[in-house]
């Protein structure tokens, strides 16, 4: 037999090329079971190649590190199919190991078969494409060993890369790098026990002209590094880009939860909102439709919620908010939908077998929030009115069960409040005219309903007119002519408020514009911001809009805030009224005084006047009390460099002690009345004789006089 030897450096390197196969191999894994469609196509057919390639090339390896006498060619057709079988079997370890969730022994066996047959095969294909005679003589035992290891090998790694495929943290590349090591090893063992079990006879001879061992060696050691370094760098680059795909998708996924969250749920107590609640609400009407089921709708509001935000300010006001809604959480079980409609104002949606559950619900949440509540050093108490609706009986929709709750909360109010009442059938004018009239404030905006009246505010103590306050009525089309407080309420709750609001916004605009016109550009008009409207983002893109369509100077245009609307979150109050001033509108703190304010931000607050409330007005000639405040209130406007504007003028009395005090602006019945648009004319014209006369014989009390201390009355 010829001798044979081989080279060491070339033996490493084909042990190598086996592990970097065997690592292709297991990344393709990876790649495979994240990819669906035609790219887990693409890496099953691609990563079976080069794997299939990398094994064929370290049996090719490993037999150039063989050294003969004899000059080694092979034939070129048999060569090909080598690589034909080892790219065939590594595609179906591929397909194996990803085919399914779940590798069971018997299809691992299976498996080990297959793949250990097509290595075999590969091996001794490989070995017949040596092109000389008389041929290799083998030694079977050598052979059967090689067969046993080959399939003990493909066994491993069919169970090493099923259970290295999944994730691509470092830990898992490390134990890939290692699995690595142990295939290639083994493969290797395959290969040159193969080797082992062939003799070449002493007088072997080149046959036939085929492919020379030199430049097969060049080629199979290009052609293999290129492909498998390819193949890992797209195989990387794929994983890095999977990795930041996936954080980017956790992360929109995160903002989209957020965004939901904001949607869906009230800031504050962080309970489900009304567009929520409507979705449960609508929910739970098909269910027990479906179901033949009933469940309770309960409409509360707190009791003397108000005076507590009043007297302690709105963080604790809203600290009580999220202590009774803890409270109230506490005591549901099942499935409920707990609902903050705003302010004091909760919702809850429960089923219920009986209206006897329903009560019992209600009895332990009456009895809960009325229990003291321990806040920063105050010890607060507050009570709930609760009205119950039952569907299906007190409502076929949403909407009607939720007026008719409301109407039965209303009803345990007006009976002494702290209770629970259930909707009844007495009760059902009263809601269907609710009901009604809030149907028909839908369609008022579009209907040309709305009219604005607007009151003369004059220079104290009884002219000129300096401007309007407009005020918002309801030409109703069947109960005639209705006051705000009718519908307000009932604007504010349905969030309607704003379309109304924007609306008043741009017809007093209009109207201002056409008195202007007719000789009067000194006027002004005042307009009032509801809650809700001054915190829409979009409030100084109306404002601006209604200036420049109606060509009014923004100096003529002052927006009215209520004190309680400005100190609810008196930091975005300063920034809209400071955004809104630099555009050179006027700021007015409404209803001053009844509200709790804090000196520190009405320092900071952008506005040119404080209006005192009617209430004080109302008062000065009963209540010394009154004018002491009215005289604090425009000692302290004054201080501030603020204008001073009193409402609700009804007496010449009250008319001169409000001129003593240095109110800049009065406006009252006694002076005028709100009028339509039409009759300002009128007002125009009119000289106030009578008012005159009556101030000039008009002294003060003693019971006001004295409260005029000498600094006010020095003004």
């Amino acid at each position: 037999m010829l001798a044979t030897s081989y080279d060491s450096f070339i033996v490493i390197v084909s042990v190598l090329v086996a592990m970097l196969a065997s690592f292709t191999a297991l990344d393709m894994a990876g790649r495979v079971v994240h990819s669906t469609g035609k790219v887990a196509l693409v890496w099953l057919f691609g990563g079976g190649f080069s794997m299939g390639i990398g094994i064929w090339a370290m049996h090719f390896i490993g037999m150039l590190s063989m050294s003969m006498e004899m000059v080694m060619s092979y034939n070129a057709g048999l060569t090909a199919f080598s690589a034909a079988i080892a790219v065939c079997a590594s595609i179906f370890a591929l397909w194996l190991v990803c085919s399914s969730a779940d590798l069971p022994l018997s299809r691992l066996v299976g498996g080990a078969l297959i793949l250990g047959s097509g290595v075999v095969a590969m091996h001794y294909t490989g070995m017949a494409a040596l092109m000389f005679s008389p041929g290799i003589v083998w030694k079977w035992g050598w052979v059967g060993l090689s067969v046993v290891i080959a399939l003990a090998a493909s066994g491993a790694a069919l169970w090493l890369a099923f259970n290295l495929r999944e994730g691509q943290t470092s830990r898992i590349t490390l134990l890939r790098i290692g699995a690595s090591v142990v295939m290639g090893c083994a493969i290797a063992g395959m290969h040159y026990t193969g080797m082992m079990a062939a003799e070449f006879p002493v007088h072997s001879h080149p046959v036939g002209q085929g492919v020379n061992s030199n430049w097969l060696a060049i080629l199979v050691t290009v052609v293999t590094i290129s492909i498998l370094g390819i193949t890992l760098l797209v195989s990387m680059l794929d994983a890095r880009m999977q990795a930041r795909t996936s954080i980017l998708a956790s992360s929109l996924a995160e903002a989209n939860r957020e965004l939901a969250q904001l949607a869906l749920h009230d800031n504050l107590t962080r309970l489900p909102n009304r567009i929520l609640l409507e979705d449960r609400l609508e929910q739970a009407i098909n269910k027990a439709n479906r179901e033949q089921t009933q469940f309770a709708l309960m409409f509360m509001d707190l009791d003397r919620f108000k005076a507590v935000n009043d007297a302690f300010g709105h963080h604790i006001g809203d600290s009580l908010l999220v202590g009774v809604t803890e409270r109230m959480s506490q005591q549901m079980n099942g499935y409920h939908t707990l609902a903050r409609l705003g302010g004091d104002e909760f919702v809850l949606l429960v089923e219920i077998d009986d209206p006897n559950d329903a009560a019992a619900i209600a009895d332990k949440l009456v009895k809960a929030v009325g229990r003291s509540f321990d806040i920063s050093r105050y010890e607060l108490v507050v009570s709930l009115s609760l009205g119950i609706a039952v569907y299906p009986g007190d409502g076929m929709d949403e909407r009607e069960l939720m007026f008719n709750a409301d109407a039965a909360m209303y009803h345990t109010k007006n009976n002494g409040r702290n209770g629970y009442t259930f909707f009844q059938p007495s009760m059902n004018i009263q809601a269907q005219s609710q009901l009604q009239l809030n149907n028909d404030l839908w369609q008022a905006l579009d209907n040309d309903e709305l009219r604005l009246f607007y009151q003369p505010k004059y220079c104290a103590p009884c002219g000129p007119i300096l401007g309007f306050e407009a005020l918002l009525r309801w030409e109703h089309p069947k109960r005639g002519l209705l006051s705000p407080d009718k519908f307000l309420p009932m604007a504010e709750k349905t969030g309607m408020i704003v379309n109304i609001g924007n609306w008043v916004i741009h017809e007093a605009c209009r109207q201002l514009r056409q008195w202007h016109l007719q000789g009067h550009p000194d006027w002004s008009v005042a307009v009032n911001l509801s809650a809700l409207q001054f915190e829409q983002s979009n409030l100084v893109e109306t404002v601006v809009d209604a200036l420049e369509k109606h060509q009014i100077p923004a100096e003529l245009l002052t927006l009215e805030v209520t004190e309680t609307t400005a100190m609810r979150d008196p930091d975005e109050s300063v920034r809209i009224l400071t955004e809104l001033t630099q555009l050179g509108v006027k700021a007015s703190i409404d209803d001053f005084g009844t509200g709790y304010s804090s000196l520190l931000y009405l320092k900071r607050l952008p506005a040119s006047e404080l209006k005192i409330d009617r209430a004080f007005v109302n008062e000065l000639q009963h209540q010394k009390e009154d004018a002491t405040i009215v005289s604090a209130i425009v000692a302290l406007a004054q201080s501030l460099q603020l204008k001073v504007v009193a409402e609700g003028v009804e007496t010449a009395e009250q008319q001169a002690f409000l001129t003593r005090l240095g109110c800049n602006t009065l406006q009252g019945y006694l002076l005028g009345k709100p009028v339509p648009p039409d009759r300002v004319p009128d007002l125009a014209n009119f000289v106030l004789a009578e008012t005159d006369e009556a101030l000039a014989d008009v002294s003060l009390s003693p019971e006001v006089d004295p409260l005029l201390t000498p600094q006010v009355a020095a003004v």
